[in-house]
């Protein structure tokens, strides 16, 4: 017997407490002082408590456990919903400081009818026995043309033949001109971008030439929850724009949005994609990021009601008053998620869609697929990352990111490493009594 190698232990910020959690056996546990030392003397490996939660384990038996969880992650993963990304069009109309995409080619272009029944065809066909629904990505889909009109009229009637949900991802300036169309079909949910209140989001998010965006922005999520529309609003966070969150919070709140069972939101985090920001200096890292969201709450309470920060899995355990499933795999490229575009090709999520030399293959004018380098993505998961072999992370963490792994270490089959143990330490700090506490789950 032995302390479990899925033990994570570290202190909770702004506290003289301890946690250990294991996500294999799906045991978290807060300790004082005395206890924590305890877990490493000797004697612990006879503890009967420590061995019941798994904190000490057998290595055989351990083992054994891990690829019966491994099994079950795979059938779970096997069954779970497809999000199928289609990208109409690069071009844009917002002139974003941050944007990821502004060095793609953004020719104009009309979608073909052909091609657009040749994306059903190709989904109803691979997916078949799959659950699925499809995001409307960009670029802008939303752009007020007549031509992007005709293709989103055609495309919603495919979507209502194949009784398929679809979500939007739109920068939410043309709202307005689009809500009676949304309303035509099955819409899950549209994600709109707001990075502020006016002063701080003009700034970031403008139109080309400058032109102010927010108010129209708002009166866009106004319409949607009034038409029963659900809106996930993300704020995109870096150092710049950070300390405008509880502003941006109080007038969620006072709009009456957060109030509304339609209305739900996400942080992200602004960093380099594919090529260098003109401004890196304003990037967070993710622990920076979230260290500050923490120093925040302290003081701000209003951005609990606006958004709850996951702190890894923090958020989860407070909620649901249990561990989630061992997470083999955080990356759901080519698994649960691929993307395609209005050039005909295929790629493996939305951080690839459109990059030059990450084709996956085609659907349009032909069915084409690279099938050595889908079988990469496909296989990519912490039992066939390295660097994941011995990490205690591993199930917490996933493996990160594909994509940024690939930009970062030149290899699919390596890790983007997420700083589990550090938000764990925020998240516990902040969503438990950890004075009283004595467990998590």
């Amino acid at each position: 017997m032995k302390l479990s190698k899925h033990n994570i232990i570290s202190r909770i910020a702004d506290s003289d407490k301890y946690f250990i959690i294991n996500p294999l056996y799906k045991e978290a546990d807060i300790l004082n002082r005395k206890e924590y030392d305890k877990l490493y003397h000797p004697e612990a490996i006879q503890n009967q408590d420590l061995i019941n939660r798994g904190y000490i384990s057998d290595p055989v038996e351990e083992n054994r456990l891990y690829k019966q969880k491994y099994l079950e992650f795979l059938d779970a993963r096997d069954t779970d919903e497809v999000q199928l990304f289609f990208v109409p069009t690069y071009m844009c109309n917002f002139a974003c400081s941050y944007c990821y995409q502004d060095e793609y080619s953004a020719k104009p272009k009309t979608v073909e009818k052909a091609l657009i029944d040749s994306f059903f065809n190709y989904i109803s066909n691979t997916f078949n026995n799959r659950r699925k629904y499809i995001t409307l990505f960009g670029g802008e889909p939303l752009l007020n043309t007549p031509g992007q009109r005709d293709f989103l009229e055609y495309f919603f009637g495919k979507t209502n033949h194949y009784k398929l949900d679809i979500a939007l991802v739109t920068n939410g300036y043309h709202l307005e001109e689009y809500i009676d169309l949304l309303k035509t079909t099955r819409i899950r949910e549209v994600q709109v971008t707001l990075d502020g209140t006016k002063q701080v989001h003009d700034k970031r998010r403008m139109l080309k030439g400058g032109t102010s965006t927010f108010e129209r922005i708002v009166n866009g999520i106004d319409l949607c929850l009034k038409n029963n529309l659900s809106v996930n609003l993300r704020m995109v966070l870096d150092k710049e724009n950070i300390n405008n969150l509880p502003e941006l919070s109080e007038f969620a709140i006072k709009k009456g949005w957060t109030s509304n069972p339609l209305f739900k939101t996400q942080l992200g985090r602004n960093y380099e994609l594919h090529h260098c920001q003109s401004n890196a200096s304003r990037l967070y890292s993710r622990v920076e990021m979230y260290k500050d969201i923490y120093e925040l709450l302290k003081t701000n309470p209003e951005i609990k009601e606006f958004h709850k920060p996951s702190f890894s899995i923090s958020k989860f355990l407070f909620e649901e008053g249990v561990m989630p499933d061992p997470l083999f795999d955080s990356c759901p490229g080519t698994k649960t998620e691929w993307a395609f575009d209005y050039t005909g090709q295929i790629y493996s999520c939305t951080a690839t869609v459109g990059k030059p030399g990450e084709e996956l293959g085609t659907f349009y004018p032909d069915v084409f697929l690279k099938e050595d380098i889908i079988s990469e993505w496909e296989v990519r998961d912490v039992l066939s990352i390295p660097e994941c072999e011995n990490c205690e992370l591993q199930l917490a963490c996933g493996g990160g990111c594909a994509s940024v792994a690939k930009n970062n270490n030149g290899r699919i089959l390596s890790p983007d490493c997420r700083p589990v143990k550090e938000l764990l330490e925020l998240g516990i700090a902040h969503y438990f009594d950890v004075l009283n506490a004595e467990n998590l789950s």
